[in-house]
């Protein structure tokens, strides 16, 4: 489904999947939009809008069935598919993300990893061999990757997106520190961890003008 949802609100429908899963495990049938709307700190009103972008859910005044809601929200995020992901840079990030069991469980499956330190081409990370990035483009094409997680130095982050698009891939998950100049078509997410501290320390500092 093609949707010109804004970003926010593809954020929020991210935390209501997750508040839907845990209700589901704890057998609860039905949820209001008043409690889904309690994760994001949003109103009913809000989670009603982010919703009614995608379809009509639930039924006025008795809520909406939380397993049928789950599995609609898990189709518009694209859960109901596996999706097949290639991690370039096998640093600590790289290191750390390939062990994340999460990713798994939701659908995206880490096939292969590359790093171009010939002392840890050939080694095994969670069951994978570390690739030779020089391999990369060729696999890439070849086992058409979905998404390409970049956890890269800076200064080589902008020349290996580039290969990577050249490749077909059109989803980057970038945790380089640095901005990506790429084509309209190519999807972009940055994870800056050192920006999310200081929206931290910032707010620790100002506390008493945003408080």
């Amino acid at each position: 489904m093609e949707s010109k949802a804004p970003t926010a609100t593809i954020a929020r429908l991210s935390r209501y999947y997750r508040r839907l899963t845990h209700l589901e495990v704890e057998g609860v049938d039905t949820v209001s939009s008043e409690t889904l709307g309690e994760v994001e700190g949003v109103t009913p009103s809000q989670v009603r809008k982010d919703l009614s972008l995608f379809g009509s859910f639930g039924t006025k005044g008795l809520g909406y069935p939380v397993s049928e809601l789950k599995g609609k929200v898990a189709s518009i995020l694209g859960l109901d598919r596996k999706w097949k992901v290639g991690l370039i840079g096998m640093g600590n990030v790289g290191s750390a993300l390939v062990g994340y069991k999460e990713f798994h469980k939701q659908g995206f499956e880490i096939v292969v990893t590359f790093d171009n330190d010939k002392r840890k081409i050939g080694s095994k990370r969670d069951g994978l061999v570390v690739k030779d990035v020089e391999e990369m483009e060729d696999y890439l094409k070849r086992e058409k990757v979905d998404i390409v997680i970049l956890a890269v130095p800076a200064d080589q982050a902008q020349k290996v997106a580039e290969k990577v698009v050249g490749c077909g891939v059109r989803a980057i998950l970038n945790f380089a520190p640095v901005s990506l100049k790429l084509p309209p078509k190519v999807f972009v997410r940055n994870e800056n961890m050192a920006i999310e501290l200081e929206a931290l320390s910032f707010s620790l500092v100002n506390k008493k003008i945003i408080g």
